[in-house]
């Protein structure tokens, strides 16, 4: 299976540490590097990177990261980087054949996550989303959070950062069809702007976006959205804990 990781964003909320959202390091690695290498203990075999902003240096640390990783990485550059994150997919999607794990630069999973999101296909969905039920997990920003409904299937109703009410977070992993692709741009075609959440509600309305709940248990659930300086100095903290393999081999 291929991962995809979307890494193009400007990620104005971490610039006062770094220039580049996706070489922020984390307790010494990138958070870039951290996605790469928790997308191989997952077992994925390519990880294609959607880069744009600072694309030079970002392509530049993704051909010594394959060496040093052991895996491939293709970069898929996007010409405007400011669009909403669907493009960014979609761009992605173009350069793999078949499904594959969607992933967050600024996300970070404990070991078994990812792993098991890879095996929650079905035809009876086009997207798999990871959720979290926890929602008042103290490392959830509340403000910048995507939020989920569910309907009674456990499948998604609504998503969005501005829903109410909701049952859950969205964790920012998703095991994609090509589906999803498609569903943005039909979501674009209809006139939505293009994000990510516009192509999970389309695929949502017609009862196609699955949810896998991640658990309830800390130390087989932990995840984070690596977003601001405060959730940054809590990754510092948190991170070499609960990804001592991902540290290790790094």
């Amino acid at each position: 299976m291929d991962a995809l990781i979307i890494a193009a964003g400007y990620g104005n909320r971490l610039a006062a540490l770094s220039p580049s959202k996706p070489l922020t390091p984390v307790a010494g690695v990138p958070l870039i590097e951290l996605g790469v290498r928790q997308a191989k203990a997952a077992g994925v075999q390519r990880v294609v990177v959607v880069t744009g902003h600072e694309a030079e240096r970002v392509e530049a640390f993704l051909r010594d990261l394959s060496a040093r990783a052991g895996i491939e990485i293709v970069a898929e550059r996007i010409g405007d980087w400011s669009t909403p994150n669907g493009w960014s997919v979609m761009a992605g999607a173009a350069r793999i054949a078949g499904d594959y794990l969607l992933m967050m630069a600024d996300h970070v999973f404990c070991a078994g996550v990812l792993s098991r999101l890879a095996r929650q296909g079905g035809a009876d969905r086009g997207v798999t989303l990871a959720i979290d039920r926890h929602v008042a997990n103290p490392l959830v920003d509340p403000d910048d959070a995507t939020w989920v409904r569910l309907d009674g299937r456990g499948f998604i109703a609504a998503i969005g950062k501005t829903i109410a009410p909701y049952d859950a977070v969205d964790c920012g992993a998703f095991l994609a069809t090509p589906e999803l692709a498609a569903a943005i741009r039909a979501a674009i075609a209809a006139g939505k702007s293009g994000s990510l959440s516009d192509g999970m509600q389309y695929l949502a309305d017609r009862g196609r976006a699955a949810t896998f709940d991640v658990g309830a248990d800390p130390e087989t659930c932990w995840w984070m959205d690596v977003d601001d300086p405060r959730a940054h100095a809590l990754a510092e903290e948190l991170a070499p804990r609960f990804l001592p393999e991902i540290y290790a081999a790094a």
